[in-house]
């Protein structure tokens, strides 16, 4: 693989991380139940020191880490604010839709590890990759909590 492609591939994920912090500090504001707040600002932190493990990277393979977060990133926010601000803050839907972002995250690192990157790369995005898994699961049962408490 060559190292503007190796280069390509990590700044698409951290644009995945910076979309993911952008997002999950978003639900953090926006969430009603004050248990969810800082599970939300530590999935953020772990998104940013995945972003910068990510451009430590990049340099190496001679390339210039993305600093902003996405497009999709973008509409994903906005959706976010959208959201919370029709439903009135529903907790649910907030955990709903920052599942929704996982879930997209789970894709790009996939997509990532499908790529014949070199070992070095390859071992790190690997090791995020299941740090992201922990992330939806994580983010799965807070919002089952949240479902079941909205039913009592």
């Amino acid at each position: 693989m060559k190292n503007n492609d190796v280069v390509s591939t990590l700044n698409d994920l951290i644009e995945t991380c910076k979309d993911g912090e952008e997002g999950f500090k978003t639900c953090a504001e926006d969430i009603g139940d004050g248990q969810y707040k800082q599970p939300f600002l530590t999935l953020a932190a772990g998104c940013a020191a995945s972003a910068q493990e990510l451009s430590g990277l990049v340099i190496a393979y001679g390339g210039n880490p993305e600093t902003r977060s996405s497009l999709s990133g973008t509409l994903h926010r906005r959706w976010v604010d959208i959201k919370s601000a029709i439903v009135g803050k529903d907790d649910e839907a907030i955990l709903n839709e920052c599942e929704r972002g996982e879930d997209v995250a789970v894709k790009s690192y996939r997509n990532a590890l499908e790529k014949p990157l070199p070992v070095d790369v390859k071992a790190v995005v690997e090791r995020q990759y299941q740090g992201v898994l922990q992330n939806h699961d994580l983010i799965k049962s807070m919002r089952d909590r949240a479902r079941a408490a909205a039913m009592h």
